[in-house]
């Protein structure tokens, strides 16, 4: 049975780091001790700093958080792991080293077998089909888009409705209109920030705001926490 916490962002302005999801984390990994962490999105700051920042909040937990780059056998860590947390920050770079760690089918068969996964930001784009809909600037090349492909619909993460004063460039909506009008089939979820997506028992919950759904062919429109989920699937 597949089970996700998918996160738009780790930190809403003046709250502490994880704060807004931290309820929902704490009741999904319920039973977990130990936690396999990817930090490999980080750029500005080191894999360690990162593992400890993660660490502060899930010893609250009772979890002990453990960084995939602290071991020789990235493959073997995943298919033995508990559980999986992957990190935000860029996404062109976290991709481009899951790719090369060979890790892709790796984690998605884990993942698929019934570990838990939980992503926020660039963690929650990777478990889309591809990482078309981040935000990120491409620092990094991956060999391509695909990512773990663990739900059929991908996630625009921190979406905003505006754009800032002054700015005449596209909108956020404009920029995911022009990714269905490319890709007709799929589903992009604008998930705004302090909201996630739980998939649990075979049912996709959103909690937090409300979220904008767009689909090619059909105007956007808002689908609000605990509303019918299933056309998703």
């Amino acid at each position: 049975m597949v089970k996700l916490l998918l996160i738009s962002n780790s930190t809403n302005a003046g709250e502490k780091y994880l704060e807004h999801p931290k309820a929902e984390m704490q009741d999904f990994f319920k039973g977990i001790k130990r936690v396999l962490f990817l930090p490999w999105a980080a750029v500005t700051f080191s894999y360690d700093e990162y593992e400890s920042k993660v660490q502060s909040r899930f010893s609250e937990f009772g979890i002990e958080v453990e960084s995939i780059h602290h071991y020789k056998n990235p493959k073997k860590a995943v298919q033995e792991a508990e559980a999986i947390v992957v990190g935000g920050g860029n996404t062109f770079k976290l991709l481009k080293t899951i790719q090369n760690h060979d890790l892709i089918e790796t984690v998605r068969l884990k993942v698929l077998g019934g570990t838990p996964y939980c992503g926020w930001s660039a963690g929650s784009n990777v478990a889309c089909p591809s990482i078309c809909t981040t935000n990120d600037m491409p620092i990094a090349e991956p060999m391509n888009f695909a990512a773990f492909n663990l739900v059929r619909f991908q996630i625009n993460p921190h979406y905003l409705d505006v754009s800032p004063a002054g700015h005449a460039g596209e909108t956020r909506e404009e920029r995911i209109m022009e990714f269905i009008t490319e890709d007709p089939h799929t589903y992009v979820v604008g998930l705004r920030e302090g909201s996630l997506i739980r998939l649990e028992n075979a049912t996709l919950t959103l909690k937090g705001k409300p979220a904008r759904i767009f689909k090619h062919g059909q105007a956007p429109f808002e689908l609000q926490p605990g509303a019918d989920m299933d056309f998703l699937f």
